[in-house]
This record gives C-alpha cells, structure tokens and sequence, in this order.
C-alpha cells in the first residue's frame, strides 16, 4: 500500500510538473508572438510619421493625384482605429498597396525626385519599408513557432484545454505580386 501512494505521488508529481513547465513554455511562447508584433507595430508607426511630411511635400509640388492621398489616409485611419492584430494586418497591406502606387508616381516626375525633402523623406521611407519587412518576417517566424508547438502532442491537449489557439500570419493580399499601373 506505502509502495502503492509512492507510485501514485511521484506520478502526480511528474504530470504536475510537466502541465507547469508546459504552460509556462506556451506562455513564453505566446509573449515572443505578441512582442513581435510590438515590434511590426513600431516600424508601422514609423512609416505612419513619416508619411504626412512625404505626402505634404509631394503635394507642394503635384496636386492631381488626390486619390492617392486620400487612400493613404484612409488606409492609415484604419489601422490606427484597428482593435486586433487580424485588423491591423489588412489596414497595413492596402497601406502598402498605396504607398506602391505613390512610389510609381514619384519616379514618373523627375522634378520630385531632385526635391531635397522629398528625396529625404523618400530614403527614410525605404528604409523604413525594409525595417518592417524584416520585422514581418520575424513576426511570422514567431508565429510559426509558436502555431507548431501548440500542435504537438502533447502539447495541443494542454493548448486547448488552457485556451491558446493558432496565431494569425501576415500574408500579402491577393493582387499585391502585380505592381501597380499608374496613368498620369
């Protein structure tokens, strides 16, 4: 009987210990996805700082393509107002659809590109495009990580008992491999 309650001490000792590292581990792991987000948000931000001084000298020298403008800010009114990670995710993609076709537009004026503070504002922004490249990357990496571990067993059993469910990865929308066509 003493042998017994000593098996069956040990073994709940053993399962308790493997649930406690698990969830902290799906915890830890849920914590990377979210601070990597933080972190495609930050370069958002800086792209979103960006804009309006770029958009505002663009103006100063092109005043037909209103349109463009108007796309640009109602794609950056969308993020900002956006409540989840799903959300954010489609605003940034039809900001980048935009931002493509402003960038068309710039090299199709040579009088833009000599502009001092265009021209600034325009390095700056692709610097910026490729800081958020590679923070999406990293994102997704994350993302990948995490989706796998909570697929696995045991783990999944543990995931979904505690609520922790698949992660949303940032994909290009439909369209986007097309560069856009621009006709002044």
């Amino acid at each position: 009987m003493k042998k017994t309650l000593l098996i069956i001490l040990i073994l709940v000792v053993l399962i308790a210990g493997f649930l406690w590292t698990t969830y902290n581990k799906l915890v830890n792991a849920n914590e990377v996805v979210t601070n990597q987000w933080a972190q495609v948000e930050s370069q958002y931000q800086r792209r979103f700082d960006l804009i309006p001084n770029l958009v505002e000298s663009v103006k100063g020298i092109m005043k037909q393509e209103q349109e463009v403008f108007g796309k640009i800010a109602e794609a950056r009114t969308q993020y900002t107002g956006a409540q989840t990670t799903d959300q954010k995710i489609q605003a940034a993609t039809q900001l980048d659809g935009a931002l493509s076709r402003l960038l068309v537009i710039m090299e199709n004026y040579p009088q833009l590109k000599s502009a001092e503070n265009v021209q600034t504002l325009m390095t700056q922004l692709e610097g910026t495009e490729n800081r958020i490249a590679v923070e999406r990357q990293r994102y997704n990496d994350t993302v990948k990580s995490f989706n796998v571990m909570i697929k696995r067993l045991p783990t999944n059993l543990i995931a979904n008992i505690l609520g922790f469910s698949e992660k949303t990865y940032f994909e290009a929308q439909e369209g986007t491999e097309n560069a856009p066509k621009v006709e002044l």
